[in-house]
């Protein structure tokens, strides 16, 4: 009997579509001849191994459609789906290790196609010998793919990035300095407790840690701790140390709502709430997330740190004065050797530029802040 013949048997046998007769006379061939016993079980736990990816798949698909209807019927929206990022974080960290199971299962396609080869009518006992060796090897490799798939599993949840605490906070932060230092708001950070991470715009998550906090005018300093961070090289953006003038255009970035957002307007007065000489005072659209964000005057430079908003009327917002950035650099550099190296942009990059390329060179520097 050839291999499709015998193949084709088995199959027909674990399907039940054999007659009573052909049925007795398969399971006595199985009895009398060990080889076509051994190749019917490899044969079935290869058919098994393909059904349960297929089931695998089926329920994935399922899921989608059930996510999709949810959607459709206004049962969820899409923006409280905050796992969004989280799939693409974790495929950006762990690409390497998928990609690692994506190779073996190249390879167990590859020997699925020599298997194929074997098909070939030939009446030498050799031939079953290897194709249930061939078997036995495509076995072995399914079983190496579901070990790393299971690890990658596991390293996935126990990730700090993908951790499932409670957010306690929600800001705004942009860098400072190249090599990872990024200025928010103090208040942004009052309920950290299990850590503070922070996320740019193409959805990559960094571990970051306080360097420097000032309850009193709202500042904190923050520092990328994260191995996976790269320097992000020159600032394009200025911080200015002098106030500007009233009247001046100017616009606002930020995560208000798990995405980039940008907003215009003016400065409308040189002090804060009740006279505060701290802030500024801005007239701007701004929601709870920009807390942290930049304010930006014409010429790209950073005049201010959004704050606080008043809540009785719309679109008054105060601005801590970008000057106490550079007050609360220079003495951090005084009491913390390992900041000596933290340079301010003070020179901006996109003077002159029209409004739109210069959000384009900048929102690659503004970063949101999740405090667990």
């Amino acid at each position: 009997m050839n291999e499709i013949i015998l193949i084709d048997a088995a199959e027909r046998y674990l399907n039940g579509q054999m007659n009573a007769e052909e049925k007795a006379m398969f399971e006595q061939l199985r009895k009398t001849n060990p080889e076509v016993d051994q190749l019917f079980v490899e044969h079935s736990l290869f058919l098994q191994e393909f059904e349960r990816y297929g089931g695998v798949r089926t329920v994935k698909h399922n899921l989608h459609e059930v996510h999709n209807q949810l959607l459709q019927d206004g049962v969820i929206k899409e923006e409280e789906l905050t796992g969004a990022a989280k799939v693409v974080n974790l495929w950006k960290r762990y690409k390497r290790t998928i990609s690692i199971a994506a190779s073996i299962a190249g390879v167990t396609a590859l020997s699925i196609s020599s298997m194929t080869l074997l098909f070939a009518p030939k009446n030498d006992t050799k031939q079953i010998q290897q194709l249930v060796g061939e078997m036995k090897d495509i076995k072995k490799k399914v079983t190496q793919q579901d070990n790393r798939i299971s690890s990658f599993v596991t390293a996935a949840a126990a990730d700090p990035k993908s951790t499932d605490k409670n957010i306690t906070g929600i800001g705004s932060a942009f860098l400072i300095d190249g090599k990872g230092y990024l200025v928010t708001n103090a208040h942004v950070l009052r309920k950290a407790k299990d850590g503070i991470y922070v996320s740019n715009n193409k959805g990559q998550e960094f571990k970051a840690v306080k360097v420097a906090v000032d309850e009193k005018r709202d500042i904190a300093i923050l520092k990328i701790d994260d191995k996976d961070y790269k320097s992000a090289g020159n600032i394009p953006y200025g911080i200015r140390k002098s106030s500007t003038d009233i009247a001046e255009p100017i616009f606002t970035t930020g995560y208000p709502d798990n995405k980039f957002v940008y907003g215009e307007g003016y400065l409308s007065a040189l002090t804060g709430f009740n006279g505060d000489t701290l802030s500024c005072q801005i007239a701007v659209a701004a929601n709870p997330g920009n807390s942290g964000g930049p304010v930006f005057n014409r010429n790209g430079e950073v005049i201010g740190i959004l704050s606080t908003r008043e809540l009785n009327a719309e679109g008054v917002v105060f601005a801590i004065q970008s000057k106490y950035i550079v007050q609360m650099v220079n003495e951090l550099k005084k009491n913390d050797t390992s900041a000596q190296s933290l340079k301010l942009p003070l020179n901006s990059q996109v003077r002159g530029m029209e409004r739109v390329q210069q959000v384009k060179k900048i929102q690659d520097y503004i970063y949101m802040v999740k405090v667990y």
